[in-house]
């Protein structure tokens, strides 16, 4: 590629447009199309050129530097066609967050999570278009490369959905795994959210989320606290609940006053609802009959009962 200042290009472009003027007069279709591919190729030239060679050469550098450039932010596929300058540029998304570990997540997943209530508080994700694409989180998640090789193992497994999100899960106990992880384990398929709701309210699994638990979760990511189900009849809350007693409750266990901020490896508790009459024994899933407890804590209350 000839190396050229964006002036320098923008003055050429303007030639080749203004010498097509005498093209359009031919009736020849070929001889027009042959005429505008300088045109093309000069316009990529134009948009690889916005980002400098010292800032980022290759397209794969050209895109994340965009992305870090405006985190947080929705970012339409033709602005990456544009300084990536390939036709390519989605595999390169695709391959900074598998290879390389980069939260990027498209349009397609915020809006199956948004379908399921899932992660969706900022308003921006919401309007979010299948080309469309955001950075989540902008220190790049090294390990990212060893989960993909394990969603990869898993989903190639002839179990359901919801077995294989299942299995990831249980594979990165504790380690938050973002939505696109999630989707590819589970080949794409639409339902991917709805199996996650069910596994944390039918199954009791402790898969948590920005706004179903763990506040300090960047958006779009999802964590299993730990390889513990919870008990049976403190299931089935729904998450908009859910969401309501922790924040009542400052998510703190309202016995010991445990929350996240004082997790550590040797003491891996997380926060649990509590029914204190017993779902069971006829105790309804309402705010005056929930509680908010440390695992610790509500292990104690059960093995007292």
């Amino acid at each position: 590629m000839r190396k050229s200042t964006p002036e320098q290009i923008r003055q050429e472009i303007q030639k080749l447009i203004v010498n097509f003027e005498d093209e359009l007069k031919n009736k020849d279709l070929r001889k027009k199309v042959l005429a505008l591919v300088p045109v093309f190729h000069r316009l990529r030239d134009l948009g690889k050129s916005l980002i400098s060679r010292e800032e980022a050469n290759a397209a794969r550098d050209r895109i994340i530097y965009y992305f870090l450039k405006y985190p947080f932010t929705i970012i339409h596929g033709d602005e990456l066609l544009v300084v990536s300058g390939i036709q390519e540029w989605a595999r390169r998304v695709r391959e900074l967050r598998v290879q390389f570990g980069w939260m990027i997540i498209s349009g397609i997943t915020a809006k199956q999570m948004k379908e399921e209530g899932l992660c969706l508080e900022e308003a921006d994700m919401i309007k979010m278009r299948p080309d469309d694409y955001i950075l989540i989180n902008t220190p790049q998640d090294r390990d990212a490369a060893h989960r993909w090789n394990i969603a990869n193992t898993i989903r190639r497994k002839k179990l359901s959905v919801r077995d294989k999100i299942l299995q990831f899960f249980l594979a990165n106990v504790s380690t938050p795994v973002s939505g696109e992880e999630l989707r590819y384990v589970a080949n794409q398929k639409t339902e991917w959210a709805r199996r996650i709701r069910e596994l944390r309210t039918e199954f009791g699994w402790p898969i948590a989320t920005r706004n179903t638990g763990r506040p300090d979760l960047p958006v779009g990511m999802y964590v299993l606290q730990a390889n513990r189900q919870g008990y049976e009849h403190d299931r089935k809350i729904p998450d908009s609940l859910r969401s309501k007693i922790l924040r009542r409750d400052g998510y703190k266990c309202a016995k010991c006053g445990w929350s996240h901020s004082e997790w550590n490896a040797s003491d891996p508790r997380f926060l649990e609802l509590h029914h204190i009459k017993f779902h069971a024994k006829g105790g309804w899933n309402v705010e005056e009959n929930l509680l908010t407890l440390c695992t610790v804590c509500h292990d104690d209350l059960h093995r007292q009962n």
